[in-house]
């Protein structure tokens, strides 16, 4: 059933149509201009592919030819496409005749035969892995060796064995490469095993199939079994679900999912209906109805029935359309149409219903759900890999060409040196056989290791990834991870693809408000027992620390930074007032009270206090209509009760909305009990709990169905007083014409429109205004300034050692933390100007200004004059102002859709009994009627719903998941685009994106409906709006039907994807599993360089989680079919922001660091050779010992490389979550591109060069030396490259050091010198190199030697030093800023308040001081706690300054100024006390003092 508005309603509608059309000219006229530099307009007037004249008729022509493949890569693409379906074993198989034929035998044993194969039908097995065992060897090894570097190795082992080529060994290259390939492989085999698992846990859930008892003798004609012995007895049997067979008939039980597509035989419910929940399929939370033909239904009603029946269906052949069915059956004689309301797809849950019979139409892989996913998905690469076949062609060029110039250099010296020299003779070698051996010698400048430690680097990584803060409690469920290859791309994320249901919401509907007479309430019952579970656990704002490292110096603060604490939440004052659970006002429920767009807090009152209202004033007009308005919602549904053992009572709906609103009327006292087909009685809990509950019981006398084009039901019944009334509930756009002053309330209508229209055009002017700041501001270097422009983070450049030593520079620092906490706070509260609005174009709310101060005291408070208050709420003279409460109500009604809740509004009109006679035989005569049958009936509908009395509103919230809507303001805040695709209603995802702010107050909202006009104009008209930069925030909205005309076409998609690629945000509703993979896809192949994200968790999201780079899997109640084939699972949508913003782009951090570490530790020390071979005639001379070079990637330096790429953190947890922004640096590629590699080859090449020389010129060369031979020169290098190694990866460029730092340079140049110790132990002979005792014995005595290696790496760190202190100096990143900002613990603290709801679960359980109970021990300790700011009493921020003469930067305490609302320091002495209360939110010792002054003595709660 729809509850909520129309997509026409002025809240949902961003342009007018009379709009639309005048720009179409526009559009026309413009796009020329857009066409500029493509081909001329005489050139593209020949074609077009729209069916009419095009709207872009360039942009048409335009599209052509782009996309007009050029004929060898159309060829090369189909030999792909062919090589593929034979490695993949895909057959396309042709369409059947007249589709599938069954025959309905139970008794039949042999299979039906599939006529498209010739064999039997497929069985009822799933699977979701990527690979089968014929499948995974030629994919992976594809996979493997489109890493170039596994290519390149590959063609170097193939040179390598070919004896009188290679100089290093026969299979040196070959042996490991294999290894190493063979390891990935057998991981991705390993993950993908695991899926294999999860796939059996599903196929074999058991479900009962009627079989036959004993074997029956049958032979098959025309592919259908027949009978040829007696009929055997039928049971049914329990089976598992993959030994379902097409043809089979299922019993599925109340709440069982449906193992196959089935056609519906027979249900037990009402009038043999099945009611469905497809939230799985399509993300629908109403349930849908299903009845089966009424000759099966009759027929098939129990065991004996189906064995008698003699049916045939045919079917249609298997396809991906979820949302049509084609078929028939006949029985005896008589054919019936099949259609989409008589068949069940798999995982469907049956709802409502005890029982229902079906016969298995489509199994396994043809079902419906599975055909829409992607079959053989493509085997996942991270997008980094493609840069680092980038750098690796480079190198690949780079050794080529050094091979050459060496090869050259040997021809060289052949000529002039070789041919000379006598010992030399005939020892010449051919020019190719010494290119391809200095080939095979430079092919290490590509570590053979390197995607080898890149697998253990990301399996530590997945190690770290199981996080407590993103583990889930209630459900008990970690976050998982499924795969290690595409970790990196966590960290680069930049579309997020989100299902709706089960995803951003919880599957929950709850009442939540209402408007009566002109008030708003909010109904809290649930939020209060959420909010007194949530006040067990105090959260902490910080995380615990340890007591000695809290040095005192950091927190002395000048009492001048008034704006430190300013906006934020732990303000004395604010906590003070929101610190208990209000009865008359709400302030700390998100979902209930805050509008979506700014957290707000709205004085509204509860209904506990509208139902006291009531029982002390029974008989005022309020009253009446607070009355009426309950008794419409306890009356006007379809819902059926239900009593369970206990007593209790349940309800039964095919909407959700439906219960939440007969519950909400249960809670204040309207309670259904009982209805048949002509009654319901209510059961009334009459004034207060010490009068009996009366019951009474009204006649139903008609119900006028809901239906898509009314968008309304009503029913009619007769009160106990034998009164007839009419009930009516629908869309408010609906509901206002009917209204019995309907001018009167268009007017207020239109006037409530105009007046939201305004505050959101200043809001979008507002947005607007910030983001050209913002932008202007990004290079300003006047002052510390924390400007998030579109492309960096830029705080100004405050000094360096101010940022590094806060405890010498307070009062240089303490600006730039009065700049990060009002730019955090500015980010963290979204535009809001409804103050504005509320003061110049909205009407108050009753009361609401003038007794919020009072409505927010303690509860201790509020007993004394509760009843005051809440007769002050209403005003009974504006009851008989009309218009006056039109307006209020038009207004709430549009503040609750703004807020994402799903709006009724109810109307009721009592009827006389002539009137109802004349009314009913005309609606008798149209529901009877056989020609245009509904039309009539709705014609007659409108003849009695009208003159309705406004009886009030209702909102119903579709439940979050909690921190859903802060989580999109982050991924927002990180440029990540939102995208929301569901299977659902139009109007339901529209206020889902609301409420979870997808949708702000002041987007702009594009609906494309083709049902409205032709869609290009649309497209266009959108483009060219968004093209004008007046537009704060622009979102489309697409249904599946829409979306299904705009594929068709592929020049209206191209326009289509440069809309939704220009907007800010897409919502696809009514959108098929197929649909969502090709949107995922689409914009995967359109935006280059971007990585998308699909994040669902029912099996309707498989598709496009496959196709997505990244595909997350939500643990939901629609089951675990997600999970299974993502890539990582998660329980809750908001643990996405720790795995993207800190996780994530650690990961992408880290791999990036060790790659570009891997390959310049690499170049650093092959270069060496290559220099040494100027002095070797160019001849492959090894500088090194043969042993030694062998364990260089290994032993020696795979550590350093290796720890930098698993313990790197260059920014806290705490930083990257209070700064999303931060995150778009990774989208940009910042920390891997080819200017990063060159600035690290440039580095690595002149400390090569500073090396090898300064060994050859400072010792190689001096005579003095006792030992300067080729092995005491190559250990000296190798020496200094170890050293430079070691230092620079685990010391300079980690920022995160610890004891692992320390450990990794102690294993790594340890390990050298005491592997040199054993080789001068070893080597018993001499040889060339003269090893015997060469450490140990000859050079290593030489201090020469050690002084020369000393100056070296002292040279190269002085000059890596150097070169990043300019940089950092001159050119400082967004990194470098906050690594400074972090060294600073009030800075740091202020990071971790805003990000402290993403860490609290992690701090919760650290074995550390919490800051409370440091501050308490100080406090005990001597200290005294001072205000952040002056004025502020003991607010969270005070900190503390120690009691003693030595310290002068503040006042003595008794000269201090208070403010004049403090008491004295004696009131109170424990400061921490009251601290302490107020951050559990009770009321605090002091405030309970000031309002005992005030209002007399109060005890504590």
């Amino acid at each position: 059933m729809d509850l909520g508005p129309a997509p026409d309603s002025p809240a949902l509608q961003s342009a007018e149509g009379s709009r639309r059309k005048d720009q179409v000219e526009t559009a026309v006229d413009a796009m020329p201009r857009l066409d500029a530099g493509r081909p001329s307009k005489d050139a593209m007037q020949s074609s077009t592919s729209l069916d009419r004249d095009p709207v872009l008729p360039h942009y048409d022509a335009w599209v052509r030819k782009k996309t007009e493949p050029m004929p060898l890569l159309a060829k090369a693409s189909a030999l792909y496409r062919a090589a593929r379906k034979a490695i993949l074993q895909i057959q396309d198989l042709r369409p059947s005749s007249e589709g599938r034929h069954l025959d309905l035998h139970i008794t039949g044993k042999e299979p039906f035969v599939d006529e498209r194969t010739g064999r039997a039908y497929i069985g009822n097995t799933i699977r979701s892995s990527r690979y089968t065992l014929g499948t995974f060897l030629p994919r992976q090894l594809f996979a493997q060796f489109s890493k170039l570097a596994n290519f390149f190795f590959l063609c170097v082992a193939i040179l390598q064995m070919i004896p009188a080529l290679s100089t290093t060994g026969t299979y040196t290259t070959i042996a490991p490469l294999l290894f190493f390939v063979s390891l990935s492989m057998a991981k991705e085999g390993y993950d993908d095993w695991r899926r294999y698992k999860l796939d059996k846990v599903e196929n074999a859930r058991h479900v009962s199939v009627l079989r036959p008892e004993r074997s029956a003798t049958s032979s098959a004609r025309k592919g259908s079994p027949r009978i040829t012995a007696d009929p055997p007895t039928l049971r049914w049997t329990t089976t598992a679900w993959r030994d379902v067979r097409v043809g089979e008939v299922v019993s599925i039980l109340r709440d069982e999912a449906a193992p196959a597509d089935l056609v519906l035989l027979h249900a037990e419910g009402p009038k043999g209906t099945a009611y469905i929940e497809t939230m799985a399929l399509d993300g629908e939370t109403s349930l849908k109805s299903k009845q089966a033909c009424a000759a099966l239904s009759q027929r098939c009603s129990d065991v004996d029935g189906l064995a008698r029946c003699d049916a045939h269906l045919v079917v249609e052949d298997p396809n991906l359309d979820l949302y049509n069915f084609e078929g028939r059956v006949t029985v005896a004689g008589e054919t019936t149409a099949l259609t989409n309301n008589d068949i069940i797809y798999r995982g469907s849950i049956l709802r409502n219903t005890e029982k229902a019979f079906g016969v298995a139409v489509y199994t396994g892989e043809e079902c419906k759900i599975r055909m829409n996913a992607t079959k053989n998905p493509r085997v996942k690469a991270p997008a980094l890999q493609a840069r680092m076949n980038q750098v690796v062609f480079i190198i690949v060029v780079f050794v080529i060409a050094l091979a050459v110039y060496s090869t050259a250099a040997n021809r060289i010296w052949h000529e002039r040196t070789e041919v000379k020299s006598w010992y030399l003779d005939h020892a010449g070698v051919a020019f190719f056989q010494i290119l391809s051996s200095f080939i095979i010698m430079f092919n290490t400048l590509i570590p053979l290791s390197l995607y080898v430690g890149l697998e253990i680097v990301k399996l530590a990584q997945i190690y770290f990834m199981n996080d407590v803060d993103m583990y889930d409690e209630l459900s008990n469920t970690p976050m998982e991870p499924r795969t290690s290859t595409i970790n990196e791309d966590l960290g680069q994320v930049s579309y997020i693809f989100s299902d709706k249901t089960g995803t951003l919401t919880e599957n929950s509907m709850r009442f939540r408000k209402l408007s009566v007479a002109g008030h708003a309430c909010i109904h809290d019952f649930d939020l209060l027992e959420e909010a007194a579970a949530q006040a067990a656990r105090p959260a902490l704002r910080h995380k615990k620390r340890k007591e000695e490292k809290r040095p005192t110096e950091h927190r002395i603060v000048d009492e001048r930074s008034n704006s430190w604490r300013k906006g934020s939440q732990t303000a004395f004052a604010k906590d003070a007032v929101t610190a208990d659970v209000s009865e008359i006002t709400t302030h700390d429920f998100p979902s209930a009270s805050r509008s979506p767009k700014s957290g707000r807090a709205q004085p509204e009152l509860r209904t506990a206090a509208l139902l006291r209202y009531l029982q002390r004033k029974p008989q005022t007009l309020i009253a009446r209509k607070v009355r009426f308005l309950l008794l419409a919602m306890a009356l006007c549904h379809t819902c059926l009760p239900e009593t369970r053992e206990d007593g209790s009572v349940d309800f039964q709906a095919a909407s959700p909305d439906e219960v939440a609103l007969v519950r909400a009327a249960q809670e204040m006292g309207y309670l259904l009990v009982d209805r048949s087909h002509s009654t319901i009685t209510i059961r009334f809990l009459q004034e207060g709990p010490d009068h009996e509950s009366e019951y009474e019981v009204y006649e139903i006398l008609d119900v006028i169905e809901f239906s898509s084009q009314r968008k309304r039901m009503s029913i009619v019944v007769r009160f106990p007083n034998r009164q007839i009334c009419i009930f009516c509930k629908g869309a408010d756009t609906t509901l206002i014409p009917l209204l019995r002053r309907s001018s009167l309330a268009a007017e207020k209508a239109l006037e409530v429109e105009r007046r939201v229209n305004v505050r959101k055009s200043l809001e979008a002017q507002e947005v607007i205004r910030r983001n050209s700041e913002t932008f202007s501001r990004k290079n300003s270097l006047t002052r510390p300034s924390m400007s998030m422009g579109r492309t960096s983070v830029n705080m100004g450049r405050p000094s360096i050692g101010g940022a590094t030593r806060p405890s010498l520079n307070l009062h240089r620092l303490q600006p730039i933390r009065d700049e990060i906490d009002h730019w955090l706070t500015s980010r963290e509260h979204d535009v809001d100007m409804h103050s504005l609005e509320e003061s110049v174009y909205y009407t108050p709310r009753t009361s609401g200004h003038f007794r919020a101060g009072r409505a927010s005291l303690a509860s201790d408070l509020r007993s004394a004059f509760q009843e005051e208050i809440d007769d002050d709420w209403f005003d009974e003279s504006t009851i008989s102002d009309e218009g006056l409460v039109y307006e209020r109500c038009f207004q709430q009604i549009n503040d609750f859709a703004t807020e994402g809740l799903r709006t009724l509004l109810y109307g009721y009109r009592s009827l006389s009994e002539p009137d109802y006679a004349t009314w009913k035989k005309l609606y008798a005569d149209a529901s009877t009627s056989l020609v245009d049958r509904q039309e009539m009936v709705e014609q007659a509908a409108e003849v009695i719903e009208r003159g309705l009395e406004l009886a009030g509103a209702t909102a119903i919230e579709d439940k979050l998941q909690k921190g859903v809507p802060e989580a999109m303001d982050k991924l927002r805040r990180a440029k990540i685009k939102l995208w929301m695709l569901t299977g659902d209603k139009r109007e339901t995802a529209i206020n889902v994106g609301h409420s979870c702010r997808l949708i702000k107050d002041y987007s702009s909202v594009t609906v494309l409906d083709q049902a409205v006009g032709p869609v290009d104009q649309q497209v266009a008209v959108a483009l060219l709006d968004r093209g004008r930069g007046d537009i704060a925030h622009a979102v489309v909205v697409v249904d599946g039907f829409t979306l299904a005309k705009i594929e068709a076409n592929e020049t209206l998609m191209s326009l289509f994807l440069d809309l939704a690629v220009a907007v800010d945000t897409v919502i696809c509703c009514r959108a098929s599993p197929g649909q969502k993979a090709s949107l995922v896809r689409a914009i995967r192949k359109k935006v280059k360089h971007s990585v998308t994200l699909a994040i669902g968790d029912g099996a309707n999201d498989i598709a496009m989680i496959q196709e997505a780079h990244v595909g997350i899997g939500i643990t939901g109640k629609e089951g675990l079919q997600a999970a299974r084939t993502s890539d990582y699972s998660i329980a809750q949508f908001r643990f996405l922001l720790k795995l993207l913003l800190v996780h994530g782009r650690w990961n992408y951090v880290r791999i990036c660091k060790y790659t570009l570490g891997t390959f310049w530790k690499e170049m650093l020390f092959y270069l060496t050779q290559a220099l040494y071979q100027r002095y070797t005639g160019y001849t492959g001379t090894s500088l090194y010992e043969s042993w030694s070079l062998s364990f260089f990637n290994t032993l020696f330096t795979s550590l350093p490389v290796l720890f930098l790429g698993i313990f790197e953190k260059d920014l806290a947890a705490s930083t990257l979550l209070a700064v999303p922004e931060l995150y778009a640096r990774n989208q940009r590629s910042a920390h891997f591109n080819m200017k990063v590699y060159l600035g690290w080859m440039f580095m690595c090449s002149t400390q090569a060069m500073v090396v090898f020389f300064g060994m050859i010129e400072l010792y190689g060369h001096v005579r003095v030396s006792a030992d300067n031979g080729r092995f005491a020169m190559g250990v000296l290098t190798f020496t200094a490259c170890v050293v430079l190694i070691s230092t620079k990866l685990q010391i300079i460029e980690m920022h995160n050091k610890s004891i692992m730092a320390a450990i990794s340079c102690t294993l790594s140049v340890g390990g050298w010198f005491l592997w040199n110790i054993l080789l001068s132990m070893i080597y018993h002979r001499q040889t060339a190199l003269n090893v015997k005792g060469g450490l140990l014995q000859k050079f290593g005595r030489s201090s020469l030697w050690w002084l020369v290696l000393s100056l070296i790496v002292a040279t190269c760190i002085l000059f890596e030093l150097g070169i990043a202190s300019l940089r950092s100096a001159w050119y400082p990143t967004d990194v470098d800023l906050f690594q400074e900002y972090e060294q600073d613990l009030l800075i740091r603290k202020r990071f971790e308040e805003a990000a402290s709801s993403e860490l609290q679960q992690g701090w919760q359980r650290g074995y550390k001081k919490a800051s409370v109970e440091l501050d308490r021990a100080e406090a005990s300790a001597g200290l005294e706690w001072r205000p952040m700011f002056a004025g502020s009493p003991a607010d969270h921020g005070a900190h503390v300054v120690r009691r003693r003469s030595g310290l002068h930067h503040h006042q003595n305490d008794e000269d201090e100024p208070r403010s004049p609302t403090m008491p004295p320091p004696d009131r109170y002495p424990n400061r921490r006390e009251e601290e302490e209360e107020t951050e559990r939110g009770g009321i605090s010792p002091g405030l309970r003092d000031m309002l005992a002054t005030r209002f007399g003595s109060i005890q504590p709660a």
